[in-house]
């Protein structure tokens, strides 16, 4: 069996951690370097449900998307959830580590996972890092469909395909609206609608939309918004980084046993219709 150093080094090699942004918090979070790993538990978010969950499994490692702390602390005390998530972490011999925005822009990236739930044919990265000569990494994805669809028709492609969360599918736009080529982007979106329009895109899926952005988006131009749950946005990437895992393992005769958490860790709970006073 490899030494969590190994299989650390196997995934800085996907995700190089010098790839993130400079504000981002990525890298191992706890662990013992010499301790061996027989069993990887892959998930969004590094919260106590999925610290549970390895610990049912038997994992060794959990690989997170999102960071436990990305901002610093001066306290792991058990007292708080996130120090909690720490102490059931070290005190059942679990390691935790995180690939974050270094996973965003890799080559297969976070969006390449979205694209392919999506079943979306990826052309060439929305911003495209100027560090890579080939032209595959960057944030987000350009995408063509397979065939010519509606706005509407679209959205419940997406409703169909990405995980069931209480946020469901927002659009904005014309439900009529053809569309051909796609922008995805695993995660909070609403920053990237220049790049968005100078894509010349029909449609443009990913999450967190706010009012304001949103608004000026559609008065702007035709372009259909689809706005999906942060987390169902991002978890293809743990079924795409779990399978790249795991051809490590048969390479190096590791013998992993590589699992992706189907616990549903978006925060938003419930959902209900709009049903109130008329306007």
């Amino acid at each position: 069996m490899p030494r969590l150093s190994e299989v650390i080094a196997a995934l800085d090699a996907l995700w190089p951690p010098e790839r993130a942004e400079q504000w981002d918090a990525v890298g191992t979070v706890c662990g013992d370097p010499d301790a061996e790993v027989t069993r990887v538990l892959f998930a969004v978010d590094p919260v106590q449900e999925i610290a549970d969950e390895a610990i049912r499994l038997g994992a060794d490692l959990i690989v997170t998307h999102h960071p436990l702390y990305l901002r610093g602390t001066t306290t792991v005390a058990a007292g708080h959830f996130k120090g909690r998530v720490v102490h059931t972490l070290i005190k059942n011999d679990i390691a935790l580590h995180v690939a974050h925005t270094n996973a965003d822009t890799a080559d297969p990236g976070v969006s390449d996972a979205l694209a392919g739930a999506l079943d979306l044919r990826v052309v060439r990265p929305l911003v495209p890092d100027p560090t890579d000569p080939g032209g595959r990494r960057g944030l987000g994805r350009i995408c063509e469909l397979d065939h010519p669809e509606t706005l509407d028709e679209f959205a419940a492609r997406a409703a169909k395909r990405l995980p069931v969360t209480a946020h469901g599918i927002r659009v904005a736009g014309d439900p009529g609206l053809l569309v051909r080529t796609v922008a995805v982007s695993g995660g909070s979106g609403d920053s990237l609608f220049d790049h968005v329009r100078a894509a010349e895109v029909d449609a443009f899926l990913t999450a967190d939309l706010r009012h304001h952005p949103v608004s000026e988006a559609t008065q702007h131009s035709p372009l259909g918004l689809v706005d999906a749950a942060h987390w169902a946005t991002e978890w293809p990437w743990c079924e795409q980084a779990a399978a790249q895992l795991d051809e490590i393992s048969d390479r190096h005769g590791w013998g992993l046993r590589v699992h992706v958490s189907r616990t549903v860790t978006d925060p938003w709970s419930s959902h209900h219709d709009s049903s109130g006073a008329p306007n």
